[in-house]
C-alpha cells in the first residue's frame, strides 16, 4: 500500500512516502511562512522520487496536532483534498508514533473520510471591535 504521510505542526514540516510501514522517501525542511508555497512541490517530489504519480496513492496518515494553527489548518486541507480527490482513505493521528499508528490504521481498513487538526487548546477568537 503507497502511503503519503503528512506533519506540519510546527516550523519544520514532514512529507513522507512509504510502503506499508517502509520507508521509500522522507524530507524535512523549513517550511515555516511559505508551507502553502511548498507542500505541492514536496509531495510532488516525493512521488517523482520513487518514479510514482498521485494516482498511485493508496492512503494518506497525517499527524493531527497539537500544533500551529495555520500549520495544520493548511497540511490537513492539502491531505484531505487529495484523499478526496483521489477517493482514497485518510487517518489522522497524535501520537508520537503517529506514522505507525495511522499505517496500522489504514491497514485495518480505517478512514477517517476528513482529517480534523487537534490544536491542543480552544481556539482564541479576537472580539469584534465596534
Amino acid at each position: 500500500m503507497l502511503i503519503l504521510t503528512l506533519r506540519t505542526d510546527k516550523p519544520e514540516a514532514e512529507v513522507g512516502l512509504f510502503d506499508d510501514h517502509t520507508k521509500l522517501s522522507y524530507e524535512v525542511w523549513p517550511a515555516h511562512r511559505e508551507l502553502s508555497d511548498t507542500i505541492h512541490l514536496k509531495i510532488e517530489q516525493a512521488l517523482k522520487s520513487q518514479g510514482k504519480t498521485f494516482q498511485d496513492l493508496q492512503g494518506i496518515v497525517c499527524f493531527q496536532g497539537p500544533g500551529s494553527f495555520t500549520g495544520l489548518r493548511i497540511g490537513l486541507t492539502v491531505a484531505d483534498s487529495l484523499a478526496y480527490g483521489l477517493s482514497i482513505p485518510i487517518v489522522a493521528t497524535r501520537t508520537d508514533d503517529w506514522i505507525k499508528r495511522g499505517v496500522q490504521r489504514l491497514q485495518k481498513g480505517d478512514n477517517d473520510v476528513i482529517a480534523l487538526p487537534h490544536y491542543g487548546a480552544p481556539v482564541h477568537i479576537t472580539e469584534r471591535k465596534h
